[in-house]
């Protein structure tokens, strides 16, 4: 049966001294949510996320990571991939550090990576409604960009629902930022660019009735992390990948 070590890959590091401005670059530019952090002796400190990260908006700053370092979750690299995603549940992360016995890391593994075999092995109970969250943030076509960023850093949701009059009309996420060239802009405020220019406009969504099973399989096959969840045409909640692991029996 494969382990965490089947799913090794690398990610991104830094020293507890690095600036802010370092883990900002990288959180900005790649598919990483989180950026780990290590000490003196190259041990395993915690991580920064993409919200401290991006709240720092000088283009120079004395600021280190040390100061927003927080607890991580981490294994073995023969550890179980679920309970590696149990770990990731816990600490709310979609990334995992693997560690040898000195807390040196050798590497991490992505959610998005062991969620497709862990949903295929493993059986999920209950019903959408019973899991989805129903905090929802949205954002207009009309919002600029620069909104859209604000929201990233506000809330450290990284996709939300578009809606327009009380009618779902897109998804936007920070995926959607990046290939638009539009987190540089919407740093440097200099984008003219709005959510509808950018956004989906073909939504996945799913039923509040509908099996977790079903929003699972949804989710591996479009290549999605989050469902917006619908009563006939109202939004009603969001499912991501983590609401989807708390079904796991």
């Amino acid at each position: 049966m494969k382990t965490a070590r089947d799913f090794m890959i690398e990610i991104p590091v830094l020293n507890c001294h690095d600036g802010i401005t370092k883990a900002r670059q990288i959180l900005r530019d790649d598919r990483f949510r989180e950026v780990y952090v290590t000490g003196i002796k190259k041990d395993l400190l915690g991580y920064v996320d993409i919200t401290d990260a991006l709240r720092v908006t000088a283009t120079k700053s004395n600021v280190t990571v040390e100061g927003f370092v927080k607890d991580a979750a981490s294994a073995g690299p023969e550890t179980s991939i679920e309970s590696v995603a149990k770990a990731m549940r816990e600490f709310r992360t979609d990334s995992a550090a693997l560690i040898d016995p000195g807390r040196h890391i050798l590497g991490g593994v992505l959610l998005s990576d062991l969620f497709p075999v862990i949903i295929t092995r493993n059986e999920l109970s209950g019903r959408v409604s019973t899991h989805m969250s129903k905090q929802i943030t949205t954002v207009n076509p009309t919002d600029t960009l620069q909104q859209v960023y604000a929201k990233i850093v506000e809330s450290g949701f990284t996709a939300f629902p578009v809606i327009k009059k009380k009618r779902l009309v897109g998804l936007i996420s920070r995926r959607d930022l990046i290939r638009s060239g539009g987190v540089r802009s919407a740093i440097a405020q200099s984008s003219t660019k709005t959510v509808e220019d950018v956004m989906a406009q073909e939504v996945v969504t799913v039923s509040g009735g509908a099996p977790l099973s079903d929003a699972a399989r949804l989710m591996v096959d479009n290549d999605v992390s989050r469902l917006p969840v619908l009563d006939g045409m109202t939004l009603v909640g969001i499912l991501d990948r983590h609401d989807v692991l708390a079904g796991l029996a």
